[in-house]
């Protein structure tokens, strides 16, 4: 096994979830594919969500995540496989959305399923990603008594 690509596998997968929570998009560009299709299987947007390439992965995150949605991902326990400059992983997850501009919250967990490319320049980026849900479940803010955000760091971008 090649241990530093599958570190460096690891510190990928790392810092998409990271750049997803923190809103980075030139980061996040970074750590996927020109031709990466991300497949969201969430119940949340009514649908499964199948994204083509990188410029419409960042458009949706872009046009979705704004600062009225603070979102949490915890991914662990990889299972990675090396093949030359081609990988697979499987990482369970489990990440909350908290949607202020609808006074709603969104828990839940999955596996994701990625593929990965150590491209020419040498970094390896995500080519293939994509969840089927384990759980998900929807409250509102409503339905916790005494529910107070005590910090966002997007609210003055509201």
């Amino acid at each position: 096994m090649d241990l530093a690509a599958l570190e460096d596998i690891k510190q990928l997968k790392y810092r998409y979830l990271r750049a997803v929570d923190l809103k980075l998009w030139h980061e996040l560009a970074d750590t996927v594919t020109a031709d990466a299709v991300a497949d969201y299987g969430t119940e949340a947007t009514g649908a499964p969500l199948k994204l083509e390439g990188r410029e419409a992965i960042l458009a949706f995150m872009r046009d979705n995540l704004g600062p009225g949605i603070i979102t949490t991902h915890a991914a662990g326990q990889p299972e990675i496989e090396i093949d030359g400059d081609a990988a697979t992983g499987t990482w369970g997850f489990q990440d909350m959305v908290i949607a202020t501009e609808f006074s709603t919250i969104v828990q839940g967990a999955a596996f994701y399923e990625d593929e990965y490319r150590r491209e020419d320049d040498g970094r390896w980026r995500i080519s293939k990603t994509g969840y089927i849900r384990t759980y998900e479940f929807l409250y509102t803010f409503d339905s916790l008594p005494g529910f107070t955000l005590t910090a966002n760091r997007w609210a003055n971008d509201l």
